[in-house]
């Protein structure tokens, strides 16, 4: 992912890498050493939900705008992307920014296509009838809104990108951007299946509107 960040695009928009490692035991490390001008490591050793990566990665960032991006996304024009955000991120009363999700080009099938067709456009309606969603591939927001309302729920291990849009969405809009397009990889939905996966978000949402917590105690990472 940090390879698709290239220096001329690192000067062009002023970008500050940072990468957030919850305790890797692969070569990540390694990799982002290569790339990142922040790495923040886990070295006391707890294990770290989502929220709480994120919130420690944005503790050693310097810069006034916030793209949470996962280990395995990629955007698929970088540019194009920056522009946008510089773009839309100045608007009256924005609270956050988020945008399409696809899978990989090179890995997408006829189900993916129609499965995450129809999340973003659902996604996209309920951002323009008021109520904040995005998915956690990409949320985008000034460091001042992540900071008025706390940051990531550390203890929520799942469903934590519906809270904090829950929580952002009281204090200003949510502009989901149809024209940019994120990928993600698509080995959870190939491990589990779209049903599992899809029950588990449902659950996930429902536990974190009426109980300020996820049924799971921990999203497990699929390699």
């Amino acid at each position: 992912m940090l390879k698709q960040f290239t220096p001329d695009i690192i000067r062009q928009y002023n970008i500050e890498l940072v990468v957030s490692d919850g305790g890797s035991t692969d070569r990540t490390l390694d990799i982002a050493r290569n790339y990142a001008h922040v790495i923040v490591e886990n070295t006391a050793n707890v294990k770290q939900t989502i929220s709480l990566g994120r919130n420690e990665g944005a503790k050693h960032a310097s810069g006034e705008i916030f793209v949470f991006l996962n280990a395995d996304t990629l955007v698929k024009d970088v540019p194009y992307f920056f522009r946008r955000i510089n773009e839309e991120i100045q608007a009256e009363r924005l609270a956050a920014i988020t945008c399409s999700v696809e899978i990989y080009p090179h890995e997408r099938r006829t189900i993916d296509k129609y499965y995450h067709g129809f999340y973003n456009r659902f996604f996209y309606m309920m951002n323009v009838v008021g109520m904040g969603m995005g998915r956690g591939e990409c949320h985008i927001m000034k460091r001042e809104v992540f900071e008025q309302v706390n940051g990531y729920a550390a203890k929520i291990a799942a469903g934590e990108d519906y809270d904090m849009f829950r929580r952002l969405e009281k204090i200003g809009r949510i502009k989901f951007l149809k024209d940019v397009v994120v990928y993600e990889s698509p080995r959870r939905y190939r491990k589990y299946g779209y049903a599992y996966v899809t029950a588990s978000w449902f659950m996930n949402f429902l536990a974190v509107q009426f109980l300020r917590r996820s049924i799971l105690d921990e999203w497990k990472p699929v390699r």
